[in-house]
């Protein structure tokens, strides 16, 4: 059913120019068109689309992943620079490949969950293991699987059968989405244009953010395939022109990638200003501004439950760098960057544990913190916390939670700059990890994204009972000895929030994305890693634990080859040449 939606207001219309108005309305009067055309591709059609895509992004990932550096000051020989290839180039590549797979499936009549392997998990629920699929991921990311987990009720002949959603029924037009995009990460706009697609029959206007306004030409020349028939049209602006798209009567829908406030504004309307007061009296009366669907992908507070155990001092060593990692990734201008490690007060170890964590954080490379107003952010942690110490070069704040202290600040600000936490509770084993669950769940704002450190000999005594805690967390993706970040870079994973989210409360959104085989009635994905790396992990050889040829993963910001391990993991996305890769492998063993 298509909504009826107001016309811009005049407020928001005499801000732009009739130049402007002109040209966006030009943009979606062509995705109009494009819709049709849409509508009469099959699927094998669809498919060899996706492999003009993946030549075109190929062509373009160097561009691309420099461009990207460059706008993050990540100067040549910076050894950072890949996780730009990692997070654009890499993350679309693999994308393209998994979308291909599912429409060459759904053209045979095939359901794209046909072969992969399904079991139960807890309460009731169906479980499908969908990473990895290949042989050459499970070589790559060895060690490193990843789950999808259905709504309780949904049962294997459903799920097959309901996989591809709107892929299913090609011919049924989904009209003109606006994809509001990201600022932070370079392949979620291209990510969600994807989903728009495929998952929902929806050609796309993509705005991009201001902060990726150099991408622009390189989106252009990548995603030509989609821009010359009119599948997508790529604009540029700030709030204006994003104000002016949404009320516009021919877009049937909205998604957005940003933060809870943002999505607020969009729905309700501002919430200061002349406009203050008609906004609070629309969420009263439940009369949202906006009056056509939306979806989002929003951040939050992540949690890093460490579960007590008895770590070796490499252990100590290699997951505080792992902690660091998910703060420092990007300068920690992530949605699903770590910001609360949650320890054991009982643990003996975690005197130890704390002092690993602080030499990693002075430890990992100095980059700029550019987000726009990450400063202000990391001032007003500053302030909460006055005994919050500094480190690196002064723009890494640590703020250890003392006995009695308020932690409200930390735990429900999405600070999106480099501010990391550490609370504690008591206890050690179950006790404690039942404990973490109910903290995260209850205290901590959003439900993005949840980790959980445990050694494997303390999973083992935990038993069922340890994935009974995993069921227990409302997070739309959980990393088990890895980073939520490996669901988000995995296209056969979903990503999005836990479900619940509503436009009165939103929390970290509402539906999913990336999901390349299409799935219904998801609630989470599940990721879990080696808890060591190779040489080290030899040990879980017919023992416990998980074996991984895997030395240091190249997105740890200590990997001393990362930058070149990552632009080699691309290079073999876009022309699978096995000679390079070996080279690249080399290196791995180097980081």
């Amino acid at each position: 059913m298509t909504s009826v939606v107001p016309s811009p207001t005049p407020a928001v219309a005499d801000e732009l120019s009739e130049h402007v108005r002109e040209a966006l309305d030009s943009a979606i009067a062509d995705l109009v068109t494009g819709a049709l055309t849409w509508t009469h591709l099959t699927l094998d059609q669809r498919a060899r689309l996706l492999e003009r895509l993946h030549a075109t992004v190929s062509a373009h990932a160097e561009e691309w992943a420099d461009t990207a550096a460059l706008s993050k000051g990540l100067e040549p020989g910076h050894p950072l620079r890949g996780e730009e290839w990692l997070s654009g180039p890499y993350a679309a590549l693999v994308a393209l490949d998994a979308y291909r797979d599912s429409l060459r499936a759904l053209a045979c009549g095939i359901s794209p969950l046909d072969g992969v392997r399904t079991d139960a998990a807890p309460g009731g629920r169906l479980r499908a293991h969908t990473f990895p699929l290949h042989a050459m991921d499970g070589l790559l990311l060895s060690g490193y699987t990843g789950e999808v987990w259905f709504e309780p009720g949904v049962t294997v002949h459903e799920a097959r059968r309901t996989a591809g959603l709107a892929q299913l029924e090609p011919t049924e037009p989904g009209g003109v989405g606006l994809v509001l995009g990201a600022g932070n990460v370079t392949s979620i706009p291209v990510l969600d244009v994807l989903y728009e697609l495929l998952a929902h029959n929806r050609v796309v206007i993509l705005k991009v953010n201001p902060t990726q306004d150099s991408l622009v030409a390189v989106y252009e020349r990548a995603l030509a395939p989609l821009i010359e028939p009119g599948f997508l049209r790529i604009v540029q602006g700030g709030g204006e022109a994003g104000g002016y798209l949404t009320a516009h009567p021919d877009i049937a829908h909205v998604h957005i990638t940003g933060a809870a406030p943002t999505f607020d504004a969009i729905v309700w309307g501002p919430s200061t200003g002349p406009q203050a007061e008609a906004t609070a009296r629309r969420k009263r009366e439940h009369h949202p501004h906006l009056t056509k669907p939306i979806t989002a992908e929003l951040g939050g507070v992540s949690p890093i439950i460490v579960v007590p155990g008895t770590w070796t001092e490499a252990d100590l060593r290699y997951h505080a760098e792992h902690v660091v990692t998910m703060r420092l990734q990007n300068s920690g201008h992530n949605c699903i960057a770590g910001q609360v490690v949650i320890l054991g007060s009982d643990w003996p170890q975690r005197a130890a544990f704390l002092a690993a964590l602080d030499a990693a954080y002075d430890a990992a490379p100095a980059r700029p913190v550019w987000y726009p107003r990450s400063a202000q952010k990391l001032d007003a942690a500053a302030s909460s916390y006055p005994s919050a110490s500094r480190h690196g070069d002064g723009s890494r704040l640590l703020v250890e939670i003392d006995t009695g202290q308020d932690a409200t600040d930390l735990e429900t600000t999405e600070y999106f700059a480099p501010v990391l936490g550490v609370v504690s509770l008591p206890g050690n084993g179950q006790e404690f990890l039942d404990a973490a669950v109910r903290h995260a769940n209850e205290k901590l704002t959003g439900t993005l994204g949840a980790n959980v450190l445990i050694d494997p000999e303390t999973q083992t005594a935990l038993g069922d009972r340890f994935e009974d805690a995993i069921a227990a967390l409302r997070y739309g993706d959980i990393a088990v000895n890895s980073w939520t970040a490996f669901a988000f870079l995995t296209p056969t994973l979903t990503w999005g929030g836990f479900p619940g989210g509503t436009l009165d409360d939103v929390e970290s959104g509402i539906g999913v994305v990336h999901n390349a085989l299409l799935l219904d009635r998801v609630e989470r994905s599940v990721t879990r890693g080696p808890f060591r790396p190779f040489p080290r992990s030899a040990g879980a050889l017919g023992r416990r634990g998980r074996f991984s040829v895997l030395p240091k993963p190249p997105w740890f910001v200590s990997s001393r080859t990362g930058a070149t391990v990552s632009e080699g993991f691309t290079r073999y996305r876009m022309d699978g040449n096995l000679a390079r890769l070996a080279g690249t492998l080399v290196q791995a063993y180097r980081a």
